[in-house]
């Protein structure tokens, strides 16, 4: 039996999300209408996961989420609008122990909600199995704030020097995440060099309003320029593309030269951005022995056949390690099909990346 605690102040959407589950016959479920009776009900029930909306009078979502993380760490799904602001919301949550997220499709008070209940029932049922990181440390507060300063100081030089365009002889560092993805990712991209000389590409699953915002805060907080992928652009070492949500990732060759491009999601495939389409492209662009490939934290098995596919090609592959994923899904899968050359803990990646990636 999963004990669901569903917060919201809206008696509709409370309703409306509760009926989402009441189908289900392993789901025991009690309400909350603000932050404060959800900072009890942990206590009282002991729910084994919680949705949270972030908008609420008393007590915010933000504010119940500290004390829900201080007092009984347990997997919380922020429901949050589909806006940057929103969406800003959300990863301040996922930075205080949030596991994922479900965007509401048309606001504060939904009326087309129904249309992400499959996506709602999914990942309520993969967090109630997820692994809670609990809130930043301070170590990796100050981390970012050092290498913001060092991005200042060196980006009118270093950067200019290390950023040019890229040929298919050179290399790429693709990464696959899904659940769990955001935080782990500022994890890891902030401890990548100035120096770093390969583009990276990530393709993580998240909705279209989401991934600007999410790049525009990595960007803040990396030494390497961050930027979203949302048209066709050329490569540059030195740089990591955010793949835009609501759409595919492709690598393709133009006079020489890697470029990313955009395309509408490929409906043969059930994640977007397609991490296996991802891998596919980049095979028939790179040799496999300029590939470095990541597989993050996540539900499902995209880019599983793609990134075993590059290490049985001579390319180098690393899994996120089961003691750190908040979701091990996705890397399992790809340990599962032979395809990881290493298994890390996210902690060691980033500099797993920078010995086998050097200026």
């Amino acid at each position: 039996m999963i004990k669901l605690l569903i917060v919201d102040d809206s008696a509709l959407m409370r309703r409306q999300l509760a009926s989402f589950f009441q189908g289900e016959p392993d789901f025991e479920i009690r309400h909350a209408r603000n932050g404060k009776e959800a900072v009890e009900a942990n206590r009282d029930f002991l729910p084994d996961v919680v949705t949270l909306d972030i908008n609420m009078p008393e007590m915010d979502g933000m504010t119940a989420l500290s004390l829900i993380m201080a007092e009984r760490p347990v997997p919380v799904v922020m429901v949050s609008s589909l806006t940057e602001q929103g969406a800003l919301a959300t990863f301040e949550a996922l930075n205080l122990g949030a596991v994922d997220y479900v965007a509401k499709p048309g606001g504060t008070i939904s009326l087309s909600l129904s249309e992400v209940k499959v996506e709602l029932v999914r990942k309520v049922r993969a967090a109630a199995k997820a692994r809670v990181k609990g809130k930043g440390s301070m170590q990796r507060i100050l981390l970012g704030a050092r290498l913001r300063e060092e991005r200042e100081t060196q980006k009118s030089k270093a950067i200019a020097a290390t950023r040019t365009s890229v040929g298919v002889g050179d290399g790429l560092v693709l990464i696959g995440v899904s659940t769990g993805g955001p935080r782990t990712l500022e994890d890891i991209l902030p401890l990548l060099a100035v120096s770093f000389p390969w583009p990276v590409v990530v393709a993580q699953h998240m909705p279209a309003a989401f991934t600007k915002p999410f790049a525009d805060r990595l960007n803040e907080m990396c030494a390497l320029s961050v930027s979203e992928a949302t048209h066709a652009v050329a490569l540059e070492s030195g740089h990591i593309y955010i793949a835009r949500g609501g759409a595919d990732i492709f690598v393709t060759r133009r006079a020489g030269k890697a470029m990313l491009v955009a395309r509408p999601e490929n409906r043969e495939y059930h994640w977007h951005p397609s991490v296996e389409l991802m891998a596919r492209s980049a095979l028939e662009v790179y040799d496999a022995s300029r590939l470095v490939a990541v597989m993050l934290t996540g539900m499902g098995y995209d880019g599983a056949d793609g990134f075993a596919e590059i290490k049985t090609r001579g390319g180098r592959t690393v899994a996120e390690s089961q003691e750190s994923c908040v979701v091990f899904g996705m890397p399992a899968e790809l340990i599962a099909r032979g395809g990881a050359t290493l298994v890390l803990p996210s902690t060691r990646i980033a500099a797993q990346l920078s010995t086998w990636v050097r200026p």
